[in-house]
């Protein structure tokens, strides 16, 4: 009966996770998974071909959990404390003149603005500067399995910092009637012309200034953000209002989406946004593993092959997203029952 009764429970908590994960990809807003699953997954892939050979054994022979774990922050950020802030900046918040206003590191930004404050409006760029030091922290202690966690979160993070619409509170267009617009951008388009996108950039190169590279990507995406809502309002003022949605079907359920025609007119109307952010995500990614791995003082990374996906990791990997699943659900732990 015990053995039954915790099948059963462990069937709903899965259902439930299965029902999250679909009705999470449906909303648009903060809590939809930036870039869509499939970009962050191939963000993550297409990077590992641009490093050298010395890093390459490794990482090619973990590709997949480095693709598959490129989703790990946003299956985190409803169930860890901490976890949303690091995906966004606010920068109209600070006014016009924020990149001038904002200092280049945290502690300095918590100094001059204090904590709460900071995290309220998304700590992106500051975020990258301290997983990026984590990242070389690890290379230094030769940890295969912290390589490979943080490299995938990493991944994650800087392909978020690229979205013009995580740099600016009007994140959805709440504040304009545009509501919908992040995940259009973000997700919509990439699923309708990723396949067409030109991602290849070729070898990577090495970051002198990470605080500095990682302030300059934010200032492009927030740049980017203007003609994001002025093209999308341009096209519906001029735009037959029943064509512009569409109803498909996915995971079973009729869902209202964007008209592949609007989508095709605002994809052209962008000129190529959403591919070249896209494809500056991927050569930050291997850019910034690269780096990390110069400053640890390139360490071998040969001998971890045999360590890098050993149970040990696999136990604690699939430990931590279950951690991640019982906060969400407030699902108690078998021993507590």
């Amino acid at each position: 009966m015990a053995s039954s009764k915790n099948f059963l429970q462990k069937t709903a908590i899965l259902s439930l996770a299965l029902f999250f994960c679909l009705a999470q990809k449906s909303v648009y807003g903060k809590g939809e998974p930036e870039w869509g699953f499939w970009a962050h997954k191939r963000i993550n892939r297409l990077a590992v071909f641009r490093l050298p050979a010395e890093m390459q054994y490794f990482y090619k022979n973990n590709i997949d959990y480095l693709t598959e774990n490129a989703v790990n922050p946003d299956k985190r950020r409803y169930a860890v404390v901490g976890e949303a802030e690091r995906h966004f900046i606010d920068l109209d918040v600070y006014g016009d003149s924020a990149l001038s206003v904002l200092p280049l590191f945290w502690n300095d930004a918590v100094a001059k603005m204090g904590e709460d404050s900071l995290r309220k409006h998304g700590i992106v760029p500051w975020h990258l500067q301290i997983a990026s030091y984590q990242l070389t922290e690890a290379f230094k202690q030769k940890n295969a399995g912290r390589i490979l966690r943080l490299s995938a979160d990493l991944g994650h993070y800087i392909a978020d910092a690229h979205v013009p619409l995580h740099t600016t509170r009007n994140y959805n267009g709440q504040l304009t009637g545009q509501e919908g617009i992040h995940g259009f951008w973000e997700s919509r388009l990439p699923e309708l012309f990723a396949e067409n996108y030109q991602l290849w950039i070729g070898e990577v190169r090495y970051i002198n200034h990470v605080s500095k590279e990682v302030w300059r990507v934010v200032e492009e995406s927030h740049a980017a953000s203007d003609s994001v809502f002025l093209f999308e309002k341009q096209l519906t003022t001029s735009f037959d209002p029943d064509k512009k949605y569409t109803y498909e079907l996915r995971n079973n359920i009729l869902t209202r989406t964007y008209s592949r025609e609007f989508s095709e007119r605002f994809d052209a109307m962008l000129s190529g946004q959403v591919e070249r952010r896209m494809k500056a995500s991927v050569a930050m990614v291997g850019d910034m593993w690269y780096t990390c791995w110069v400053n640890a003082g390139q360490p071998d990374l040969k001998s971890l092959l045999s360590e890098s996906l050993s149970p040990q990791v696999q136990n604690e990997e699939a430990a931590e997203q279950q951690s991640w699943l019982q906060r969400l659900l407030k699902v108690r732990p078998e021993s507590d029952n």
